[in-house]
């Protein structure tokens, strides 16, 4: 299916896509190339998405973090790694991860954390503390909270 969009049409479905859920600048801008745009008629959708507020970067590195942290259990680092990855500014991510207080963060960590250790049935010490300060680590979590944390899980249980 080869279909053809005006640049009016472009723009009326990209509102929809961007009205569904936040969106970046990247994936708009793909969007638009599966749509054939050409690189002049993306550059004014998007800014014409910008100025009627259906794209907004701030708005979507915000909404992404609190999402991410809340329903993954993403840590600030993982995060912060998936925005850059969408070329999100630094101030928007330092912004983004204000949304995430640090009681919040605190009390995900160690749900997580302690979920995490309860599950690995490894018998090993060795293996268990592995399995588990790597998966907190894909998660996104500071290295130095894991390997505390993982000490405290060991000091519990032996």
């Amino acid at each position: 299916m080869d279909s053809f969009f005006t640049p009016q049409q472009a723009l009326q479905k990209l509102e929809r896509f961007c009205a569904y859920q936040e969106r970046c600048h990247d994936e708009v801008v793909a969007k638009l190339y599966t749509l054939k745009m050409t690189p002049d008629e993306i550059d004014l959708i998007v800014v014409q998405l910008i100025e009627n507020n259906f794209l907004n970067e701030t708005r979507f590195a915000c909404s992404f973090a609190r999402g991410k942290h809340r329903i993954k259990h993403w840590g600030k680092i993982r995060i912060t790694n998936e925005l850059k990855m969408r070329n999100i500014s630094s101030t928007n991510i330092t912004l983004a991860l204000k949304q995430i207080s640090a009681e919040e963060y605190s009390d995900t960590f160690e749900n997580l954390s302690e979920r995490c250790w309860n599950s690995i049935s490894e018998k090993n010490n060795l293996k268990k503390r592995k399995k588990f300060c790597d998966y907190m680590l894909r998660r996104g979590y500071e290295s130095n909270l894991v390997y505390e944390k993982v000490k405290e899980l060991e000091g519990n249980k032996s």
